[in-house]
């Protein structure tokens, strides 16, 4: 089992029912206790899982689902299967009030199967739950409308949704029962060992290391991620902040667990997700001569990771087009021109 020394950044005498946008402009995980202590849900959930459940079901839609199954011998770990060319769980599409009896039904079992849904869109799946279960999000400085935050639940009993990384900044609120995060800065990727790109159960790879039991003979550098990790335990009624590409692992340490989490973007929505870059670069760069390669990489420090001013600045204001800020309309021409060369 991983031992990590570092406690996440507490919050413990906050007092307000809406998030502080201070918290956000940290840009660290930060632990707000109680932050929604004052939920129906995490009410309900104090009383028993069982309450929580039929309160749940009680603004549920019967609107269909996708659930994470898991047979009982992967123990809640959502993985990869031996040859790491398949997940080890079943995606089926089902209502919630059907896997939230089976996950009741799971509560006298000792070992279970295990049942996950995760990020279902709460407006689209529970109506008018948000009424008596949500916090503000502050957007200092954007100008974007607060409608931009996407509103998420997550159920299951006792799983492990194993270490990644997403693309969006997120407060993730424990309503019922205990989760763990063990979370590592965007630096430590190579430490962490990332798995396929594809298959995913999101859009990022998984990390290879089992933290209940890390190979270091097959994972050696792990130990240098372990000296910069963090751990934030949540228990009902708390929320972590947690900014964008922080790598994460989630254990829901309770027979029934539910989490709402929301995420959303400092950029604007015309932009495209960055993860096509990636792919984009796997098919053009990868592979190119190492000359070459190092000079490209010289090029995107110039037009992308230094000053975004610096390459137009010598320019007038009518010559620098895409060197230029990225509207909405400078998009979609890009997406245009991209999607021509792409295609011959």
């Amino acid at each position: 089992m991983v031992t990590i020394a570092t406690k996440t950044a507490v919050i413990t005498d906050y007092s307000s029912e809406s998030l502080d946008e201070s918290v956000i402009a940290s840009k660290n995980p930060v632990v707000i206790k109680g932050l929604v202590k004052h939920w129906k849900l995490v009410d309900e959930g104090r009383q028993s899982d069982s309450s929580a459940i039929r309160y749940l079901k009680s603004y549920y839609n019967g609107r269909p689902s996708f659930a994470c199954i898991g047979p009982p011998e992967i123990q809640g770990r959502y993985f990869y299967n031996d040859q790491r060319t398949q997940l080890n769980y079943d995606i089926k599409k089902t209502t919630i009030d059907e896997v939230l009896d089976l996950i009741e039904k799971s509560f006298a079992e000792e070992n279970p199967t295990s049942y996950y849904i995760a990020s279902n869109v709460i407006d689209t799946h529970f109506p008018g739950f948000r009424a008596e279960n949500d916090i503000a999000i502050p957007r200092p400085d954007l100008g974007y409308p607060i409608e931009d935050v996407r509103a998420s639940i997550w159920i299951g009993n006792r799983t492990t949704a194993c270490c990644h990384y997403d693309a969006s900044d997120n407060l993730a609120c424990c309503a019922v029962g205990k989760r763990r995060f063990t979370l590592f800065p965007p630096d430590q990727i190579a430490n962490l060992y990332p798995g396929p790109l594809t298959p995913t159960p999101g859009g990022q790879a998984l990390s290879m290391v089992d933290f209940d039991n890390p190979d270091f003979e097959q994972y050696p550098n792990f130990a240098e991620a372990i000296e910069h990790g963090q751990v934030a335990d949540l228990e009902p009624g708390d929320a972590l902040y947690l900014p964008s590409m922080w790598w994460h692992q989630v254990e829901s340490q309770s027979r029934f667990n539910v989490l709402i989490n929301y995420w959303w973007s400092d950029s604007a929505k015309h932009m495209g997700p960055a993860m096509n870059v990636l792919y984009h670069a796997l098919l053009s760069l990868r592979d190119k001569p190492e000359h070459e390669k190092q000079a490209w990489k010289h090029i995107f420090d110039y037009y992308i990771f230094g000053d975004p001013d610096r390459a137009g600045a010598h320019l007038p204001e009518e010559a620098r087009g895409y060197l230029g800020e990225i509207d909405s309309a400078k998009a979609r021409m890009l997406r245009a021109f991209l999607l021509n060369k792409l295609n011959r």
